[in-house]
């Protein structure tokens, strides 16, 4: 019996491409949004609502986007596996400078605002979230590039490795919807334009999220 055509596998390259434009789309929507309605960014600044500007570009852009982008360096980046491998140790690098500075930028505008800090879901669900993704890449670190764990534990890791790296990349997208409706709640701009770009940005990241996770399942077809 002949064997059965596999013709019907849908690989993950058009799934990852769209994903990129997907980041493309997020990317210009917080920009606008925070340099055209919210005053521009700015780590010192007498208008403090800058500094939370830049905590809420660099949660999106460092940390969603980047580490979605780092999520799929093995589906995206040409090249051997150990080369992926340092694509995606360094994206989700410069994902984690991206997410210490966001909560320094945080941390200062609640001090200049005079607001206490670790008062809501989303405060918790971020601290949560950083502490988990801080470990992962220390964990990740150590066990895959140095010293490095010997090749059988390696392969044994793979799996919860990459079933904790979703789990905490799901939880960062669920921290920064929560984040996007507390700020509409407290601006209380009612409808406007600037809502439209908060509620798109909000289910466009949504469909970042589900796409990076569906690219995650797919095949890498030659």
């Amino acid at each position: 019996m002949a064997p059965k055509s596999r013709s019907y596998q849908i690989s993950a390259t058009p799934v990852t491409i769209f994903v990129h434009l997907l980041a493309i789309a997020i990317t210009t929507l917080v920009l606008i949004w925070l340099l055209h309605f919210r005053h521009g960014l700015a780590l010192n600044s007498f208008i403090t609502e800058k500094i939370l500007n830049v905590h809420t570009l660099l949660m999106v852009i460092g940390f969603i986007l980047i580490g979605g982008e780092a999520i799929m360096a093995y589906k995206t980046v040409p090249g051997k596996r150990n080369t992926q491998k340092m694509v995606h140790l360094i994206l989700h690098f410069l994902a984690l400078v991206a997410i210490i500075l966001g909560i320094y930028a945080a941390f200062k505008f609640n001090h200049e605002s005079g607001i206490p800090n670790l008062l809501t879901l989303h405060s918790w669900l971020g601290i949560i979230t950083i502490s988990l993704f801080g470990l992962q890449w220390l964990f990740a670190f150590f066990a895959y590039v140095f010293p490095g764990a010997e090749s059988s534990a390696r392969g044994n890791l793979v799996p919860w490795h990459t079933f904790v790296g979703m789990v905490i990349f799901l939880l960062a997208v669920c921290t920064a919807e929560a984040g996007l409706l507390e700020r509409f709640l407290f601006l209380s701009i009612g409808r406007t334009q600037e809502t439209l770009i908060i509620n798109f940005t909000g289910l466009l990241i949504f469909l970042f999220a589900a796409s990076v996770s569906l690219s995650v399942l797919l095949p890498r077809l030659y």
